[in-house]
């Protein structure tokens, strides 16, 4: 009777474990050890250390990976996953595409937060480039012509009279080589010499790191020829987490969004750059300051947001600067962007019309999501008081991109109080171990 007593105070014990696989491991410590010769020090050596029911706080980052498709013709995808104890992050090598970001909401539980297909065939035939690395040219290209070194090229035109995003078939459509590194992944992609248009062949890589809340993008690229080049992602976030779990796509219009840019590129009605360089002062432009999605589209022009805003000027140096904040208040959930890129496109996801079914068979629709896509300016290759856009042969093309994920805090007082509770917990945990521990003493040793 007394051993009976014994394990239900241990049980109702590893019920107060914060972490559910410690609160497990201790069960199985007591059946492991409650018969046979010597379990008197076995349990005694077990529950020792007071630490082991405590949450793991460890920044290591976990990266495993495994065959996720076959394609006809291309061959396999294998689908990356890298976790953090904060972040989950799940990479595609079709498209070095981001399938999956799942971080925390102020509730404590986890939301995929990108939009994205439960299958190969949903990104095959995906035309919006859902959380794909796009090239070789991001964005678009005038008439989807250029010329360099008195040479003239000529794009596929997929945009209206435009060429976007790398042509018909771009980056976005291709298997890259997988390699692992520390906490992450680096993929890597020939293209070759005439490539969807372009000149010369262009050595191209991202490296995808996850290092706690921090997601990073760093691509490296060179070239046998001259040639322009301009990559970047083009995840759809929706910080809800909604549309993404099988729940029906909603709208970002309670998400807030500020952006660390004076001035913006107007456009024409094909969405090219007009030349101009205007400032945000006094426009619907200006998100120096948050503001709601929702309201504020009604002032843009056109259908939403598709706009390049400037972050730095032509002929700064290579620096990494703040980008754009999006924090969605109902879950807390807060993305930071920060980049060496001379722009971020903010786009709404304007042209989504609910025809495309998404992961668990949500419709993703108009405003259902944004994107923060970190670039140089657009047409920068046609337009010459951009910053240049070229590449040329003997030089490296590099810039890095960083996603972080965290959870708002009304105050820094909020926060210093959060964490003098989570003192106060770690050490009611510490005094009840320490009593477990002499409960076991007194039942199997004394």
């Amino acid at each position: 009777m007394l051993v009976v007593q014994k394990r239900r105070q241990v049980l109702q014990f590893t019920r107060a474990c914060q972490d559910e696989s410690e609160e497990c491991s201790v069960r199985q410590l007591w059946q492991s050890n409650t018969s046979g010769a010597g379990r008197k020090a076995r349990v005694y050596s077990s529950v020792v250390s007071p630490w082991r029911c405590l949450p793991n706080r460890s920044k290591m980052t976990d990266v495993r990976h495994w065959l996720w498709g076959e394609e006809s013709g291309l061959g396999s995808v294998d689908l990356w996953v890298l976790q953090s104890p904060s972040v989950r992050v799940e990479i595609l090598t079709l498209g070095a595409i981001i399938r999956s970001v799942c971080s925390r909401g102020k509730d404590g539980q986890m939301g995929d937060i990108v939009l994205g297909y439960d299958d190969l065939e949903g990104y095959m035939s995906d035309k919006r480039y859902l959380g794909a690395v796009v090239g070789r040219v991001a964005n678009r290209i005038a008439a989807g012509r250029f010329e360099v070194d008195g040479k003239e090229y000529k794009l596929d035109i997929n945009n209206g009279p435009n060429a976007l995003h790398g042509g018909l078939r771009g980056f976005d459509k291709a298997i890259w080589l997988a390699t692992a590194v520390e906490g992450g992944v680096q993929l890597s992609l020939t293209s070759p010499d005439g490539d969807q248009g372009y000149p010369g062949e262009v050595q191209v890589s991202v490296t995808y790191t996850l290092k706690g809340e921090t997601l990073t993008a760093a691509y490296q690229a060179s070239s046998t020829k001259t040639t322009p080049i301009n990559l970047t992602n083009h995840s759809y976030f929706n910080l809800a987490g909604q549309g993404v779990c099988g729940q029906g796509a909603a709208d970002i219009y309670d998400h807030q969004v500020s952006i660390s840019a004076q001035s913006y590129l107007p456009v024409d009605d094909t969405s090219i750059p007009t030349g101009e360089v205007r400032s945000v002062e006094g426009t619907p432009f200006d998100l120096r300051e948050p503001v709601l999605i929702g309201p504020r589209l009604k002032e843009v022009p056109g259908p939403g947001f598709d706009h390049n805003f400037c972050l730095s000027s032509p002929g700064e140096p290579y620096a990494e600067r703040h980008a754009a904040r999006v924090c969605h208040p109902p879950t807390g959930r807060v993305l930071e962007v920060s980049t060496s890129q001379p722009g971020v496109q903010l786009y709404t996801a304007n042209f989504l019309d609910g025809s495309m079914t998404g992961k668990g068979g949500a419709r993703y629709g108009k405003h259902s999501s944004f994107c923060l896509e970190t670039q140089n300016w657009p047409d920068a290759v046609n337009q010459a008081s951009f910053p240049d856009c070229l590449l040329r042969p003997g030089e490296e093309y590099r810039h890095v991109t960083h996603f972080t994920f965290t959870i708002v805090c009304s105050d820094v007082s909020q926060r210093g109080e959060e964490k003098e509770e989570e003192k106060e917990e770690n050490l009611k945990s510490v005094h009840s171990l320490y009593k477990t521990q002499q409960l076991f003493q007194s039942t199997f040793i004394s």
